[in-house]
């Protein structure tokens, strides 16, 4: 499967964490939930539900270890019957971006942890520098978008 990609730097990183970490699906996005590349994914509204679902959960479970322990959780994993679940922040250039990972008996979370560690020192040197008077990363219709793609999700559409 071919990986797709939104920003070129973000190729070489994520092409080596799938190959490296054996995972079967793996998306690189914003916070925000816009996608910068993804691997395994068949249909473009899968990428961008995963997406808007790893938007929220990371908000939620940000704020929730801010009431639990005084700082956001960085990490989550899910262990399902056949294949699990990693979702970790990345921190680039003083903003959030998140990596989302689905994986099976054919990888391990500590192989994903390590890997990551890695993912997470290519993708700092990859990542473009930050531009005084750049526009944001969001796009002004995101929260629109964000909303359409929910609905679709939830068969609201």
């Amino acid at each position: 499967m071919k990986i797709s990609v939104a920003a070129g730097w973000v190729e070489t990183p994520l092409k080596q964490f799938v190959d490296d970490a054996r995972v079967e699906i793996a998306v690189l996005l914003h916070a925000t939930g816009q996608v910068l590349g993804q691997y395994g994914f068949a249909r473009s509204i899968d990428v961008m539900t995963a997406c808007a679902l790893a938007s929220a959960i990371h908000a939620s479970s940000s704020e929730l270890g801010r009431q639990l322990e005084g700082r956001p959780f960085s990490a989550l994993h899910y262990t399902g019957r056949d294949r699990q679940i990693f979702l970790g922040a990345i921190p680039s250039q003083g903003n959030a971006l998140l990596l989302l990972a689905v994986f099976d008996r054919e990888s391990s979370l500590g192989l994903v942890q390590l890997f990551l560690e890695e993912f997470k020192a290519r993708v700092a040197a990859a990542a473009p520098g930050t531009v005084t008077g750049q526009p944001p990363a969001i796009a002004e219709d995101f929260e629109r978008e964000l909303n359409r793609n929910l609905a679709q999700l939830f068969g609201r559409a």
